[in-house]
């Protein structure tokens, strides 16, 4: 019998997940003498909350990106500013429009009471994130578990390690190449991490100056350019008037390279992916092949999911995650 693409994809996912996990420090199942109920308590949260906010699916993957390219994977992104201190998650980056921390403190909240101490908040947002990411309509996948919660939350490291909307295909790729990340490995997360919506501030110079000129960027779609602008009217400072980043904002699927190839990317930093031959197929190949699409970002989401990561004794394990242990 001739498997079917749907066989072919899980084993090719497999393999995937496999090689990934062969040189980790994290394993599957590293709490399964520890904290046996830790992956059922995280996802009754996460789908509770998301039949409450479809929305809030897309944000807890975001979470789970910012979270691991700025020091690695290490909940730092969870943590509070101090007086002392702004952390990642007031940063122009994450505030306002990062959200699901309360999912997060839900879900810590209950493994506290049946495992103290013993589950960390990193590997709850990794947890959450593939949550998130099957409740979106994508492929679920193991997660490796392991990490150790960080000490150090630092807002001005946002700025050289999150790629900003405006960057272009070249700057993207050194970013991406410098977190180890193949160029086909960027634009396959690129998919998946502009799920969601976005504050008109993110692109409104596309809208109305782009690159200077006090102009409209000539390569966005006119009809949707005109309803962007109906959306976010020039000068607009409403923190409370977001957009959706692409045609299917709570659902993981290949509507984003969709978008792309109709000039309807949002940001600078979707439409870049169509000005070099290799990522420029790349889109077409995702629009083309949603399943295949899918496969490949599972497998770079337990990919992502390992960088930097604090295992063994370096860190912590904290009691709340908005706050290092004193």
């Amino acid at each position: 019998m001739r498997p079917s693409k749907l066989s072919l994809v899980s084993v090719i996912l497999s393999v995937l997940l496999f090689s990934q996990c062969v040189l980790s420090q994290l394993q599957v199942g590293f709490y399964k003498d520890t904290c046996r109920l830790v992956e059922f308590i995280v996802k009754e949260e996460v789908v509770k909350a998301i039949i409450k906010d479809r929305g809030l699916a897309a944000a807890l993957m975001r979470m789970h990106f910012h979270d691991c390219f700025v020091r690695g994977c290490d909940a730092s992104i969870l943590l509070d500013s101090t007086p002392s201190s702004i952390a990642e998650k007031d940063s122009f980056a994450n505030n306002p429009s990062l959200r699901g921390y309360e999912v997060i403190d839900n879900a810590k909240a209950r493994l506290e009471v049946v495992c103290k101490g013993v589950v960390s908040c990193a590997d709850i947002v990794a947890f959450a994130a593939r949550d998130s990411i099957e409740m979106a309509g994508g492929l679920g996948y193991d997660v490796p578990a392991g990490r150790r919660d960080g000490r150090t939350s630092l807002a001005s490291e946002i700025i050289g390690n999150l790629p900003p909307p405006t960057f272009n295909v070249d700057q993207l790729t050194q970013m991406f190449a410098n977190k180890g990340f193949t160029q086909e490995e960027m634009v396959t997360l690129s998919g998946g991490h502009t799920l969601g919506r976005s504050h008109c501030s993110s692109f409104s110079d596309r809208l109305y100056n782009f690159s200077g000129t006090l102009k409209q960027d000539a390569s966005l779609d006119p009809t949707y350019a005109a309803k962007l602008k109906q959306q976010c009217p020039q000068g607009s400072t409403d923190p409370n008037v977001v957009v959706p980043m692409t045609s299917t904002p709570s659902i993981a699927d290949a509507g984003y390279y969709i978008d792309i190839l109709a000039n309807r990317g949002l940001f600078t930093s979707d439409h870049t992916l169509l000005t070099s031959p290799a990522t420029a197929n790349q889109v077409a190949e995702n629009a083309k092949n949603p399943i295949q699409w899918k496969a490949k970002f599972a497998a770079a989401m337990v990919k992502m999911g390992q960088l930097d990561v604090l295992t063994g004794s370096e860190g912590e394990i904290r009691a709340n995650c908005r706050v290092i242990k004193s």
